[in-house]
């Protein structure tokens, strides 16, 4: 295995081919396992499963400049999430053709798993927002010189207490000034002379280069963000836990009341909308001063735009699609049959787009 890491790691351009090659012959795939939808989705489940793969070689390699536990930690479970992904398409046909209607178990159980899978990842990055359903790492940018900075411990931070334009050394001194340049000499030489007289400096610099640069921060705790954030803290998080439990909860329901029930549909539209309605709420700018708010980075910001485009899919699913959609897309299949061209490409059209909203891990959203 490690000498696959290491060839797929020298070789990420071709690597990143063959992955778009395969995912590429995927699409030809109905037509050579016309017999067998297991098959089909089998292939593509196979090849997502090691493009994923791949990727998580790639993402983790050793010089890489995340090397923290935590985001290791993200990494696996964010690999985890991909290849239930990857897998959760082939369960529910695989289910489907063995188990009928009682395919929703097999479903609830695979939710399950995926809920379980978040909430820890949830917890173990410190309660931040979880990036494409937790695939992605959500993880700031530290700066490696900062930290050894701060390790070596007998340097000062630079830009001082000077605004912009000024050009300063390590010891805050301008260096355009003469004085500047003389002061700036000898406090270099003084740390010269501490050094030599006192080998301890030299073993604490060599100590901070040699180590791991890793940046020592604390992980949140839920009662840290809770003491800290009150109110809004407690929305971020009961609005964090209902996108992850949503998907859970509409099989569920499904289950109970039936595909063609709208309780399931109404009931999940409101968990999605109240979810993210916590989310603008904790992060818009409050009156107060005191009011502790929710500062969303950009990959954040267009996390919670992603989430808001998934409503989309409400139009696809069932009840709302077989009473609404399917109609409109079958007259206007009739009305475009008599016109050569556009009457097939219509045809095709409308086939493809009933097949996939029959498939939940299609429309589901999770």
């Amino acid at each position: 295995m490690e000498a696959y890491k290491a060839w797929v790691r020298r070789n990420k351009g071709c690597v990143h081919s063959l992955d778009s090659l395969a995912n590429g012959l995927t699409w030809v795939l109905p037509e050579l396992f016309s017999n067998s939808e297991i098959g089909t989705e089998a292939v593509t489940s196979i090849v997502g499963i090691l493009t994923t793969i791949n990727e998580h070689i790639m993402d983790t390699a050793p010089d890489e400049r995340h090397t923290g536990s935590a985001y290791a930690s993200s990494f696996r479970y964010g690999l985890c999430l991909s290849v239930l992904s990857n897998l959760e398409t082939l369960v529910e046909v695989v289910a489907e053709q063995y188990y009928g209607d009682k395919k929703w178990n097999v479903i609830a159980v695979t939710e399950a798993i995926k809920v379980i899978v978040r909430l820890a990842l949830f917890r173990n990055c410190g309660y931040k927002m979880l990036l494409q359903g937790g695939e992605t790492p959500n993880v700031e940018k530290d700066s490696d010189d900062t930290s050894l900075q701060h390790r070596i411990g007998g340097f000062q931070k630079l830009g001082g207490r000077h605004g912009p334009g000024w050009l300063q050394d390590n010891h805050g001194q301008n260096l355009w000034n003469v004085e500047g340049r003389a002061l700036s000499a000898l406090s270099r030489f003084r740390e010269s002379a501490l050094m030599v007289s006192d080998p301890s400096w030299m073993q604490r610099i060599k100590h901070a280069i040699m180590e791991p640069q890793t940046s020592i921060t604390e992980r949140p705790t839920l009662s840290r963000i809770l003491s800290e954030k009150g109110v809004n803290g407690a929305l971020f998080i009961l609005g964090e836990v209902l996108f992850i439990t949503r998907p859970l909860i509409y099989v569920l329901f499904i289950r109970r009341y039936k595909i063609r029930s709208w309780i399931p549909w109404c009931l999940s539209m409101a968990m999605d909308f109240i979810g993210v309605g916590f989310l603008s709420h904790v992060t818009r700018s409050g009156k107060s001063r005191k009011e502790q708010r929710f500062h969303l980075s950009d990959s954040e910001n267009d996390e919670v735009k992603r989430r808001k485009l998934l409503w989309a899919l409400y139009l696809m699913r069932e009840p709302f699609f077989n009473k609404y959609i399917r109609k409109k897309i079958e007259s206007t299949g009739k009305l475009l049959e008599p016109v050569p061209l556009m009457g097939t490409l219509a045809e095709k059209i409308a086939e493809l787009i009933i097949g996939v909203q029959a498939r939940y891990t299609y429309m589901s959203g999770s």
